[in-house]
């Protein structure tokens, strides 16, 4: 039973090691964020308008693609700096799902075909779901 625990432990700890430095990319990511990006700025993209913030949000995702633990650190500082629950949503989902900067690597791997359908429709599904999951915590009176 120690030596089982030990070497799982060893296996968790080296997983945790991998992601650090992931990590603290994304700490200095936000942090020049914060310094560059005034709220200002993101006031005059982002204008409180759900349709329109949900797809700034998704087109902003899709660019800026990523893995999902850091979505979570990065909408959590967008809706810090005030940027509608809508956008962020958006932008969450599409930096999961979508992947402009990838799309030749996935079309060389699935074919050109299926990469224009799939990201057509995880763009139309991600404003989907956006729209859906805020409406659903604003109609519990989550949000």
């Amino acid at each position: 039973m120690t030596e089982r625990f030990i070497k799982e432990f060893k296996k968790a700890f080296m997983g945790l090691v991998s992601l650090l430095p992931m990590i603290v990319a994304v700490m200095l990511l936000v942090g020049i964020f914060q310094v560059f990006v005034t709220k200002d700025m993101l006031a005059s993209v982002f204008t409180s308008n759900p349709i329109s913030d949900t797809i700034i949000g998704t087109l902003s995702g899709a660019v800026a693609v990523g893995q999902a633990i850091i979505s979570y650190i990065i909408g959590g500082e967008l809706l810090k700096e005030g940027i509608s629950l809508y956008a962020v949503t958006a932008f969450m989902l599409a930096w999961v799902t979508l992947g402009i900067v990838q799309l030749p690597a996935e079309s060389s791997v699935f074919g050109l075909r299926f990469t224009v359908y799939r990201n057509i429709l995880a763009f139309i599904f991600t404003i989907l779901v956006a729209i859906a999951t805020v409406a659903t915590l604003e109609f519990w009176n989550i949000a």
